[in-house]
């Protein structure tokens, strides 16, 4: 029998950079990335896999240039955790609500350790001002260079099953991240040929 874990196909190489994780893609509840390392200079960070500390520092050092910090709000979270984040919107909003905006647990894309939720100090965390703030307009035209994708983007619900997420940003490789920019490809979903995921179906 399946462990149990998030709804629908199981991501069948959760390890891969490009895993794509949504409401129709689960992952095992025992699912625990590898190489987790927490980046040593971003103020607020927390534990990644090896594979983005690298680009996440070039990312902070080349924001710092430009005179913004780059600050992390979120990044692996395991699947217990993410059951407490869920559970706790879904007791003030209901099931409705935290589903918009909150990943049930085994279907959120913080548990690969690719996921970072990012900041700027700026007073927006975790708030669509952020796609305004300095920080955010930074990494939404900046971003792909480092091999990251904003994941959630504005009127995308219909496809990635989120409303917008200035701040959740998803490390995928530089390769994937300037092809996706180059050909305007604005989710993985379509990138991969993969059926939208609006909901748990």
């Amino acid at each position: 029998p399946a462990s149990p874990g998030g709804t629908g196909i199981r991501v069948p190489d959760p390890s891969s950079l490009t895993a794509v994780v949504n409401k129709r893609r689960g992952l095992a509840a025992d699912y625990v990335p590898p190489g987790l390392t927490t980046p040593a200079n971003i103020p607020g960070a927390t534990q990644v896999r090896q594979e983005l500390i690298e680009p996440l520092e070039r990312m902070r050092a080349d924001m710092a240039a430009a005179g913004i910090t780059l600050r992390m709000s979120s990044a692996y979270r395991s699947y217990a955790r993410q059951q407490t984040i869920y559970n706790g919107f879904v007791a003030r909003e209901g099931v409705a609500g935290a589903d918009t905006h909150s990943a049930r647990p085994g279907n959120s894309e913080h548990q690969t350790g690719l996921a970072v939720d990012l900041d700027d100090g700026t007073g927006c965390n975790l708030s669509a001002c952020f796609g305004n703030a300095p920080g955010g307009r930074w990494l939404a035209e900046n971003s792909w260079k480092y091999g990251f994708i904003l994941r959630y983007g504005d009127g995308w619900q219909p496809i990635v099953g989120y409303s917008y997420e200035p701040w959740h940003f998803r490390y995928v490789g530089v390769e994937v991240a300037t092809d996706m920019h180059n050909r305007g490809v604005r989710t993985l979903e379509e990138y991969f040929g993969l059926p939208a995921a609006p909901d748990y179906g």
